[in-house]
């Protein structure tokens, strides 16, 4: 009993460092976003001889939402004789291959590919797509974006670096009115690109490819097998394949590109177990690769090991809550010995548990939308929501691979409403 009591109590210390670890990141990215020497993106590179490109957009019952990236893209400012679009319908059901073959009369820019057999899922899209694309740069965007005019653009002079693997742009929710729920998503969007990925991108760290929205080197992919159509952030995925093998991905701020966030929490619980469930399903693939690599810096190997562990702490911190409980009956909770203590715990709960709240709040005040700030206490009733729904995902990942299942993409709900929807396209 003695044994298990001192394995309780060890645990729980090491999680409260793992917290507080992630609580000086968080405090590291705030500080560097507001105070910091920001890095300059490729926005000034003047290139005539801008890459052919072709735009991928898997699309599976889509019919509520295609017309919308289709006719954005349809106006963007890029030369037309240099980038091809390629929507991919998986398999579906509705009318989306119907809406794509009449785009395709009338816009031969539009080269649509019907799956109507075969693997589902975005890797498995992809993977057929690229045989049939012509541009050496890849950008993906999902069935329910809008890009702005000058967004392809932008995106593609990133890859005028020869170190750069891909590009990844930021993603503003446009149904942000809706109610509730999609103004909180709004905060964390603001939160996870305008302050951390642009600080990650600053300190030369692991800003990551986030699936779309985002280009890559085509024979990087290709070379190396393809994206894996076990794998559900096929994303989180690249971002380490490309580290570890020695390219680089950076962060393109002001490459805007207007997305619809879910609007019930149903369909957002199943999008962010999907997400977890993905990414730790990485995180069991390229743990070591990363810790081990040859081309990662210090700093790279530490913020990519932490970043690779997100989805996982979760489940963790509910581990260390039912923990403390356990140890709290037992009469056993007189963990730490001395004054440092109550520093130590202080800065716990003062510091670490407000981590998150740091970069929205750093965001919204970039972005200069500071009465939004009133939003952040309603962020705390998402705590259970995520500790419950990400914590599912890492048992799903940890059950494909024990079991070695057939892994099923579940597409996120669309809501879409064009009448109400108002993008400003740049």
């Amino acid at each position: 009993m003695a044994l298990v009591i001192t394995v309780f109590k060890v645990y729980f210390v090491l999680i409260v460092i793992l917290m507080l670890v992630y609580a000086v990141r968080h405090f590291i990215f705030s500080y560097n976003r507001i105070f910091g020497q920001q890095r300059m993106y490729y926005n000034d590179i003047y290139d005539s001889e801008l890459p052919f490109v072709s735009v991928l957009i898997p699309m599976h019952n889509e019919e509520k939402v295609l017309q919308n990236v289709l006719d954005s893209l349809l106006v963007c400012n890029y030369e037309k004789d240099r980038f091809e679009i390629i929507p991919i319908n998986d398999n579906s059901s509705d009318a989306t291959a119907k809406m794509l073959d009449e785009y395709k009369v009338r816009y031969p820019i539009i080269r649509p590919l019907h799956r109507n057999s075969g693997e589902r899922g975005k890797p498995a899209s992809l993977n057929d797509a690229m045989q049939l694309a012509k541009g050496e740069i890849i950008v993906v965007f999902d069935a329910d974006y809008r890009p702005g005019k000058d967004l392809l653009r932008q995106l593609a002079l990133a890859f005028a670096d020869p170190e750069v693997g891909a590009v990844m742009g930021r993603v503003v929710p446009y149904n942000i009115t809706k109610n509730w729920l999609t103004r909180l998503l709004n905060l964390e969007r603001s939160g996870g690109y305008q302050a951390d990925q642009q600080a990650r991108y600053n300190l030369k760290t692991v800003p990551q490819y986030g699936g779309t929205v985002g280009g890559f080197r085509k024979n990087i992919i290709l070379e190396t097998g393809g994206f894996n159509p076990r794998v559900l952030a096929e994303d989180t995925e690249l971002t380490y394949r490309l580290y570890t093998k020695g390219w680089k991905v950076v962060y393109a701020n002001a490459a805007e590109c207007y997305e619809e966030v879910p609007e019930t929490w149903d369909a957002r619980a199943k999008q962010v177990r999907r997400w977890s469930r993905g990414h730790n399903s990485v995180m069991f693939r390229y743990f070591l690769p990363v810790i081990f690599s040859k081309h990662m810096t210090p700093r790279e190997k530490l913020d990519g090991t932490l970043l690779l562990i997100v989805y996982a702490v979760p489940f963790l911190f509910a581990l260390a809550l039912i923990d403390s409980i356990i140890l709290f009956f037992l009469g056993e909770m007189n963990v730490f010995v001395g004054w440092w203590a109550l520093l130590f715990l202080g800065a716990y709960n003062s510091y670490g548990n407000f981590a998150p709240f740091y970069e929205i709040a750093t965001a919204l005040m970039v972005d200069g939308v500071k009465k939004d700030v009133l939003l952040l206490p309603l962020i705390t009733f998402n705590f259970y929501f995520y500790l419950w729904n990400i914590s599912l995902g890492l048992l799903d990942a940890v059950g494909d691979l024990v079991t070695r299942r057939v892994v099923e993409w579940a597409k996120t709900e669309r809501f879409d409403d064009s009448k109400n929807a108002e993008v400003a396209q740049q």
